[in-house]
């Protein structure tokens, strides 16, 4: 037959797992997805009113991509030939995967790293050699380094999804500066985190940050992202690769007009790790949980095998988390979101009323 050939390809595709979204349910405390609930919804409705005055969508947005660079280069205090941007931070790494990656380049990541790239690099057949975490959730620097040399691209999310690791930044610059393949460095969380290393890029051809406004702005239903890099790889991708009207009018608005209001972002970061801290120091009271450190927005527990039953109790309270099961040595993992003081002391008690 002569679409054998469509019909081998898609049982392949089958096969596959693909990125695997967390369930909805319906009337219960969304903690699941690492979602920024502590910037006010009104906050946000203003923002997505204004931008629907300013927009008019029976156009193109036509120049409206160049103005959102024009923010982002004011806001990250980088040239503006020098950010690019996409439907959201998977976009950007799907495209980079799809056009400067194949079954014969050689990917180097972590184990567990974000899911999506992962799942991409098997979609596309791209062979990839993945460092285990230890058993305290870190990471081994010197593993990487010895695998550097037999490795085309490398691929670090900093903090990392779904354990919160970030290298301490003379490690990740020490390992950057030391490879020569394409290095992939995802700051989805970096506003949460230690340090970013977007001042790497201006000294850097081979490096590209990407960032989303999806996790400190609030913003992940309008699936904006950007990435900084040399800028050579920005032309490239943005004049040649990129799609021709990536992100909506409303989207471009809004992410112009959040970009106005940087306090915002950093009152909502502090309070967060603030938050963070005090949902890591409750859950070590109890022996029931290993709890490891976190610099993203989310805190990752083992509950030593239990985590069905604290899931399944958990979702009986109202609160949904997120089941991630086995990671290293790990057996029963469990993801909660950061929220506002309110959500997470309600997940607090809920944990008391099941352990106390």
């Amino acid at each position: 037959m002569k679409n054998g050939w469509f019909q081998k390809k898609l049982r392949g595709y089958a096969s596959l797992q693909g990125y695997q979204k967390p369930q909805k349910y319906t009337g219960v405390l969304k903690l699941d997805s690492n979602e920024n609930f502590v910037i006010g919804k009104q906050y946000q409705q203003d923002l997505i009113h204004n931008a629907r005055k300013i927009s008019d969508v029976r156009e193109y947005p036509l120049g409206r991509a160049e103005k959102l660079v024009n923010a982002l280069s004011k806001y990250l205090k980088v040239p503006q030939n020098m950010i690019g941007i996409g439907n959201g931070s998977d976009q950007i790494l799907d495209l980079i995967l799809t056009n400067f990656a194949s079954p014969q380049t050689r990917v180097l990541t972590s184990e567990p790293t974000f899911g999506f790239f992962e799942e991409r690099c098997k979609l596309y057949s791209i062979p990839t050699t993945k460092i285990p975490f230890s058993k305290d959730m870190t990471l081994d620097l010197n593993q990487f380094m010895e695998k550097l040399k037999n490795s085309d691209i490398l691929y670090i999310d900093s903090p990392n999804n779904p354990t919160g690791f970030q290298f301490l930044r003379k490690d990740l610059e020490k390992l950057i500066k030391k490879f020569e393949g394409l290095v992939i460095i995802d700051e989805a969380y970096g506003k949460f985190g230690d340090y970013s290393l977007i001042n790497l890029s201006k000294s850097m051809n081979n490096l590209i940050i990407v960032q989303t406004f999806s996790k400190a702005f609030g913003l992940a239903g309008l699936r904006l992202g950007y990435f900084i890099a040399n800028k050579n790889i920005v032309d490239v991708f943005s004049r040649v690769i990129q799609y021709p009207y990536p992100l909506n009018s409303i989207a471009i608005e809004a992410g112009i007009l959040a970009l106005q209001k940087p306090q915002i972002i950093s009152d909502t970061t502090n309070t967060i790790k603030k938050e963070r801290k005090r949902i890591i120091d409750n859950l070590r009271k109890y022996d029931a949980f290993e709890v490891f450190d976190s610099k993203a927005n989310f805190v990752l527990f083992d509950a030593k095998g239990a985590d069905s039953h604290v899931f399944t109790a958990m979702i009986e309270q109202g609160i949904s988390i997120r089941k991630l099961g086995k990671i290293g040595k790990h057996k029963g993992c469990l993801r909660v979101t950061v929220g506002t003081k309110e959500m997470n002391s309600k997940f607090l008690l809920a944990i008391r009323d099941l352990l106390g």
